[in-house]
């Protein structure tokens, strides 16, 4: 139920070579392993470059999020988190955060989840998503959220650090559902 710390989706997704699924204990191996380049390079999540293993699965699996991940050909390729953006009166926002194996970046896996977290979101009783901070020389994502139908409703002027191009913007994104 939406508005509440935690809730359970159940449903899977699968296409001819790709599931989607909710995580189990079993994935914290593979998921640390697409999280570690991903928290390492800095230029996506506004995570310290220098977090452990430990610290980074107890940030992607908190209590009040709900884990999924993306298997192309029985492999562990992405996964998401799904969760309420805000508690009580904003708790019919859906916020989610994305990350796809390096090695499977431009196969489709991001695409996939976000419909995925999408109809999820509709299915929990969400009304609509917003993304909170997304980097906005992190062109591929921006340009796929926009391909969901997500507007860009605020810009933070050099909110992001980003370890080789100096201070950029972040951006809110949102779209109902």
């Amino acid at each position: 139920m939406i508005g509440e710390a935690v809730y359970v989706y159940k449903h899977s997704w699968q296409t001819t070579t790709m599931l989607i699924r909710p995580s189990t204990d079993g994935d914290q191996n593979a998921i640390w392993a697409i999280m570690e380049p991903i928290v390492r390079a800095g230029e996506t999540y506004t995570l310290p470059r220098d977090m452990d293993r430990a610290s980074a699965l107890a940030y992607w699996f908190s209590a009040e999020r709900e884990v999924f991940v993306a298997e192309d050909g029985g492999e562990i390729v992405g996964t998401y988190f799904l969760q309420a953006n805000q508690q009580g009166g904003g708790g019919h926002v859906a916020n989610c955060g994305y990350m796809t194996a390096v090695t499977a970046t431009g196969r489709g896996e991001g695409r996939a989840m976000c419909e995925h977290s999408l109809d999820s979101a509709r299915e929990l009783g969400f009304r609509a998503m917003q993304f909170n901070f997304v980097i906005s020389t992190n062109e591929r994502a921006v340009r796929l959220w926009q391909s969901f139908g997500f507007e860009t409703v605020g810009r933070l002027p050099n909110a992001f650090l980003h370890p080789t191009k100096g201070y950029v913007d972040a951006y809110i994104m949102y779209r109902s559902l």
